[in-house]
């Protein structure tokens, strides 16, 4: 029988069980990192994990708007969808940087329940390195991390690939101007979906004045299939007018305890007025 002096060169046999069991953890990582079929197309993969998208939320699924501005009733859907898409990008879209931002850690959290809570129904098609409440890191690379509204605690990352707002409106200015320039590399996209707040801050002003920077969807409650229209009778009833249209129909209003309002302060102001000439 052959035998292989230890301190000696290694025998045939040697090399050959060598070789196979690298074969054989080539194999296995390969099986690790090749994921389960799940179509290209994010609408498809929605229906897959038992979704059906109304035809709004198929549109954003569907568009390649580099900023999308979503101003969406509440119970309408949008925090799902946006769940949708950021899986989708980092399944699809190796290395991708995924960030879900809100005006606090307990929103973005929630928001991340619904993207690991799809990602689990789909059979976890890439297998994840690392998986906590608040980050999941894929085997291909890209990671979701969900951040919390504090502009000095999110600055550091660059390279994002898709950045998402959740009720933007709540957002300070201060705290979106700080995330803007983590796109500038990477010609990440920005997607900030909210209810109204009033006719103030950055979210207001980009679909007043943002132009043709932004694509803008508008889903008003009486869009939506899953909202009875009884509740909505009863939620007219109970609410104060500005509140039902800014929670339902998507409308800038005023709080009415506002002394002045927003129309009439901007409607003060000139660019062309001249300060007074003040004599001693």
């Amino acid at each position: 029988m052959y035998q292989q002096n230890s301190a000696g060169p290694r025998g045939t046999v040697e090399r050959i069980a060598d070789a196979m069991m690298l074969d054989a953890v080539r194999r296995i990582k390969k099986r690790r990192r090749t994921r389960l079929w799940v179509p290209d197309d994010p609408v498809i993969l929605a229906r897959r994990a038992g979704l059906v998208p109304d035809p709004w939320q198929a549109d954003v699924l569907h568009s390649s708007a580099q900023q999308l501005l979503l101003n969406c009733s509440r119970q309408s859907g949008k925090s799902q969808t946006t769940a949708t898409l950021a899986l989708y990008t980092a399944l699809y879209q190796p290395v991708s940087l995924v960030l879900l931002l809100s005006p606090s850690l307990r929103q973005s959290s929630e928001l991340f329940k619904k993207v690991t809570m799809l990602y689990r129904v789909l059979g976890r098609p890439i297998a994840a390195e690392a998986e906590s409440a608040l980050r999941l890191e894929l085997d291909n690379g890209s990671r979701i991390v969900a951040l919390p509204g504090k502009e000095g605690t999110v600055r550091g990352y660059s390279g994002v690939r898709l950045l998402i707002v959740d009720e933007a409106s709540r957002v300070e200015d201060d705290l979106y101007y700080s995330i803007r320039p983590m796109l500038a590399v990477s010609g990440g996209r920005l997607v900030a979906l909210s209810t109204p707040f009033g006719k103030r801050g950055w979210w207001f002003d980009a679909w007043q004045n943002g132009g043709a920077a932004w694509e803008r969807v508008e889903v008003r409650a009486e869009q939506c299939p899953r909202i009875p229209a009884d509740f909505l009778a009863e939620e007219r009833r109970a609410l104060p007018p500005h509140v039902y249209a800014s929670e339902y129909e998507c409308q800038f209003v005023d709080n009415l305890q506002m002394v002045f309002s927003s129309d009439l302060v901007r409607g003060m102001i000139s660019a062309e007025a001249r300060p007074l000439a003040v004599s001693w």
